[in-house]
């Protein structure tokens, strides 16, 4: 007898826009590696970033610029490979599209032919207006990101809470339009002020991802590795840890070292 294997129902851009007029929570987190992804994606998260910050909890760099197109196609490629359901978007890195709209399309479609991946994210507003038309050209769906903007950390100078001041929120107000018209299926919100996150929610259609943009967003979007506690340094006040996977594992490792030092391991039956 044959066994039917149920089908899954995949998550894609237009079901994250049903999600948000349903008003059902988009959930989103990174992910780098295939068996993390695998576990993820099973445990039934919407969308998975293979985010730039792979420069920082993979690679160990101190920001998000080192990470090279072709470091961010491995990592997607690996993702992609674990997904069934969830939507996978990759970020852009930084250099593959700010003021030349041509590279943007080419570093994009680098990343869907190449990875197989469903989408791509890049951050900023009027600046890379150019860059997401270009990339929509070809039929790539473009998610934004605004507010706090990794990439450009040596202009900022900070990690600080963006958009506090009138004339700031005012411009991320109008850049989040600008996404929206440009053809965006999607922005990230990043460390902004909830007030402000919450009325850019409201005026446009599309769904809103926050990360420290408080509750009223369409969705929310965190690391997994700081999530899961596997990281310890990092401690924001968005972030909320649902495991301490860092104790955990070290502590397994410290058993196995004993276990072997003291020839525990293995024992009668865990050989041949």
């Amino acid at each position: 007898m044959s066994v039917h294997k149920q089908e899954i129902k995949k998550v894609t851009t237009h079901t994250l826009h049903e999600m948000k007029q349903k008003g059902e929570k988009i959930a989103m987190l990174t992910a780098y590696d295939y068996s993390m992804a695998r576990l993820l994606d099973s445990a039934g998260i919407d969308v998975l970033l293979v985010g730039d910050s792979a420069s920082n909890v993979m690679a160990g760099h101190e920001t998000t610029l080192p990470i090279t197109l072709d470091q961010m196609i491995y990592h997607a490629s690996s993702v992609i490979r674990a997904v069934e359901r969830a939507l996978v978007v990759v970020d852009l890195p930084f250099g593959s599209y700010q003021g030349n709209s041509g590279e943007a399309l080419r570093s994009a479609i680098r990343i869907m032919k190449e990875s197989g991946a469903h989408a791509v994210k890049l951050e900023g507003g009027a600046e890379v207006k150019e860059s997401i038309a270009r990339i929509l050209t070809a039929g790539v769906p473009v998610m934004g990101h605004l507010g706090l903007t990794p990439q450009s950390i040596y202009k900022f100078g900070t990690y600080t809470v963006r958009a506090k001041e009138e004339a700031e929120a005012t411009k991320l107000i109008e850049d989040a339009q600008l996404l929206e018209e440009a053809g965006c299926f999607a922005i990230v919100l990043e460390k902004i002020p909830a007030n402000l996150a919450a009325k850019v929610a409201s005026e446009v259609s599309i769904p809103v991802i926050g990360i420290g943009a408080g509750l009223d967003v369409d969705g929310q979007v965190l690391v997994m590795q700081d999530m899961l506690g596997i990281t310890q340094d990092f401690k924001p006040r968005f972030l909320r840890r649902y495991a301490d996977l860092q104790q955990i594992i070290t502590d397994a490792v410290s058993n196995y070292v004993n276990d072997v030092k003291s020839k525990d391991f293995p024992n009668e039956q865990e050989q041949y």
